[in-house]
């Protein structure tokens, strides 16, 4: 799937007419791409960039049912939510896995403890399960040594979920695409085709993807479009005429090699200075430190970075919770950012805005937004059945993800068990064909993204850029330090061949990733 070749078969067959077009490659749109193909539905997905270049690629990494959003009185987020991530484990472990919290509290913290235990009660109660406990500053202490000399009071022992958000993304895109769906990367919706009426019935594509066709165009037709485009929602709606609904906000985070956050399970605790929910998780090899809420007003045709003002606001924060580790900002390995696509409801603080998801319906144009990464199932069946009038009732919800069907028996016998999880978790029955080769077993410089998973991205997975197989389909630019610079040449030896890249071709996606990199992904501005 998706090997040489494959974007100019997409385009010579986008001329038919579709049921329903998609703009928009983030989770949201796989999701309604996988709920409509599996539907019966001629379905057509075209992303403007890569798959999961969005939001879908720069989250915290957490499947959670959003404690913090009790807070704020965010019910039916928080019960949708917890619905969904138990769903989500169940479905497909080793994507999305069970990830032990400990809320720690401090001295001068504007939550009393007392309240975190009502909220955990309250949490536990929307998922059917009791799964917290009170923890004393002594037993913190010992679960986590880092905290050591941080004045933590004590607090609480919770669990959530964790995934890879990008591979999320790439598991359910493709197999959508596996039971009949199309889906098309660097394809940019330019403008909406509308009839007579005004009613939109389709789009004008563009192929912004380099090389000697870029710039080609088609006229594609659908009894419905929907914009899926998060954070870029109001940009197609306002080519409808259109105001403004989407409020831009900016969540960065730092990474860190876990031997200078040495932590076994994610901590959340409260920012020392306005009151902030934030956490240190631990994810593939390294540990995650974030999030800031900050209002993007900046264009997002540029690519989103932390501040330098989000950076030591991150780290004032780190440096209480974990003072006997003495962070320091050269111990960053990497950052991103990423620009929530939040319905704008006026309020002062953006960490106020609700998470819940809306659907609008406008001459003909369905616009899905806001939400959250743990419910884009549920999106993807209320965007469909705001469209039953037009394309018929939904398919009976059975699965999201399709069952491995024996793969983990294909794998090579000397892959722990634990490593045979992660990757069916993340590839399904394509696991096989991803390790299909032993003598690329190891991780890039060290990480657990292995060559095995770069070839096969690179040979099979719609890469159309260097930065799409470093930073999206593999991690490589956010878990090794200077984004893989240092292992560059066998990068080069195992995916060049693959991709069928010339050397001026490698030559220039290297010194455009690394432009890249430094812009967006350093680990300080």
């Amino acid at each position: 799937m998706w090997t040489r070749g494959w974007r100019d078969e997409v385009w010579s067959r986008l001329d038919q007419e579709w049921d329903v077009i998609i703009v928009g490659g983030g989770i949201t749109g796989v999701g309604i791409l996988g709920e409509a193909t599996r539907g019966g539905k001629k379905a057509l997905l075209v992303e403007g960039n890569d798959f999961a270049y969005g939001t879908s690629s720069r989250s915290t990494k957490l499947v959670h049912g959003g404690l913090r959003y009790l807070r704020q009185g965010q019910f039916l987020v928080t019960r949708k939510s917890v619905k969904e991530r138990e769903r989500l484990m169940r479905e497909a472990p080793g994507l999305v896995t069970n990830l032990g919290f400990s809320l720690a509290t401090f001295p001068g913290d504007k939550i009393p403890r007392w309240m975190y235990g009502m909220g955990l009660i309250m949490y536990d109660a929307l998922a059917w399960k009791w799964a917290h406990e009170r923890e004393t500053k002594e037993g913190l202490e010992k679960r986590l040594p880092p905290l050591v000399g941080s004045g933590v009071l004590g607090g609480y022992h919770y669990f959530d979920a964790q995934t890879d958000d990008t591979r999320l993304v790439m598991r359910v895109v493709r197999e959508a695409v596996s039971e009949g769906g199309t889906a098309i990367n660097y394809a940019r919706a330019d403008s909406l085709l509308r009839d007579s009426t005004g009613k939109v019935h389709g789009v004008v594509v563009r192929d912004v993807a380099p090389g000697e066709r870029h710039g080609r165009t088609a006229e594609v037709k659908a009894k419905v479009v929907i914009n899926a485009t998060g954070a870029w929602a109001d940009d197609l709606r306002q080519k409808i005429g259109k105001d403004a609904r989407m409020r831009k906000i900016r969540g960065s985070h730092l990474t860190f090699p876990r031997e200078r956050m040495p932590i076994g399970e994610a901590v959340s605790l409260l920012h020392p200075g306005d009151g902030r929910a934030v956490f240190a998780v631990p994810w593939e090899g390294v540990t995650i430190f974030g999030t800031t809420d900050k209002d993007h007003p900046e264009s997002l045709d540029t690519e989103p970075a932390i501040s330098d003002e989000e950076v030591e606001y991150l780290m004032v924060c780190a440096r209480r919770a974990f003072p006997a580790l003495e962070l320091q900002n050269e111990d960053i390995v990497s950052s991103w950012a990423g620009v929530r696509p939040v319905i704008n409801t006026g309020a002062k603080d953006p960490s106020k805005e609700s998470r819940e998801h809306a659907v609008w319906r406008e001459d003909g144009l369905l616009t899905i937004a806001g939400g959250k990464l743990t419910t884009f199932a549920l999106m993807a069946r209320d965007a469909l059945a705001a469209v039953e009038d037009v394309l018929g009732p939904l398919a009976e919800r059975t699965f999201v993800f399709e069952p491995e069907d024996g793969a983990a028996e294909r794998l090579p016998k000397a892959m722990s068990d634990a490593d045979k999880v992660r990757v069916l978790g993340r590839y399904g029955p394509e696991a096989p064909d991803v390790f299909a080769r032993e003598d690329l077993m190891d991780g890039v410089g060290g990480s657990i993204a292995t060559y095995a998973e770069l070839e096969h991205a690179a040979r099979a997975e719609g890469v159309v850029k260097l930065e799409d197989l470093l930073l999206r389909r593999t991690r490589v630019g956010l878990l090794v330090p200077h984004g893989g610079k240092a292992e560059m040449s066998r990068i080069r030896a195992v995916a060049q061949p693959a991709l069928g890249w010339t050397d001026d071709e490698w030559a220039r996606e290297e010194a455009d990733y690394e432009k890249t990199w430094r812009a967006a992904y350093a680990g300080r501005q």
